[in-house]
């Protein structure tokens, strides 16, 4: 539901290091597609692969958040030769099973319809009572997190949810084993959920590490940007 300015803080932080290109994924912030096929996980990645190309960086550090650590992912296992090491915050590598991935659809077409239907910033206030959002919905920046997400369009939401959601994403479980990227998986303490999928990922996927950082659920960027920021320099540079 962001956008790259969610991620300004932690790459402010680190511009004494490493020069940070920060990507709006199709239908978020102001990436702008001309075709429903550029919101398909497959478009996505090989449309970040031209961008690199383009823009000359043969090979560079990837970081990617919930959504994004998911096209990460898939990015790391199928195009590894762009990716030195790479950091996952808050994500998984889909849903194993193709019942849960249908029962998963079925939950996204109801967002998808309210993102179309109701008002955007009463859906914003419904989808942070998710458990996931706690102590995001209690930081102090709160309000001004939830005003940068008003800027966002929500059909365009629905188009990214329902082309790149867990339901529609292949499992990419049976192909942690083949990982050949230094690998870090990044879980704030208070997400129970996201803490068991980092440390199942990590024991299937070789030269992974994780960490969890406290006073965090789901968006550690958010609410711990230092300590992140602290944690891709060290393992980044190490």
């Amino acid at each position: 539901m962001g956008s790259i300015e969610d991620f300004r803080e932690v790459a402010n932080l680190l511009t004494e290091d490493f020069s940070c290109l920060l990507i709006d994924l199709p239908g978020h912030g102001k990436t702008r597609v001309n075709s429903d096929t550029c919101y398909q996980m497959p478009t996505v990645a090989q449309g970040i692969i031209e961008l690199l190309t383009q823009l000359s960086i043969k090979q560079c550090f990837l970081v990617g958040y919930s959504m994004g650590g998911r096209l990460a992912l898939y990015l790391t296992l199928n195009f590894p030769q762009y990716f030195i090491k790479v950091v996952l915050e808050s994500a998984s590598a889909g849903l194993e099973t193709k019942a849960a991935r249908e029962h998963r659809i079925q939950q996204d077409l109801k967002l998808i319809n309210n993102l179309k239907t109701i008002d955007f910033a009463f859906f914003l206030e419904q989808w942070y009572k998710n458990p996931l959002f706690t102590s995001f919905r209690q930081h102090p920046n709160y309000q001004q997190a939830i005003a940068r997400r008003l800027n966002n369009n929500p059909t365009k939401l629905a188009k990214s949810l329902g082309y790149m959601g867990l339901g529609v994403q292949p499992s990419l479980w049976q192909e942690l084993g083949s990982n050949t990227i230094p690998l870090l998986l990044i879980v704030g303490e208070y997400d129970e959920k996201f803490t068991k999928i980092a440390l199942k990922m990590a024991n299937l996927t070789p030269n992974s590490y994780w960490e969890i950082v406290k006073k965090s659920d789901h968006n550690v960027h958010f609410e711990n940007p230092l300590i992140l920021a602290l944690l891709l320099s060290v393992f980044l540079h190490n």
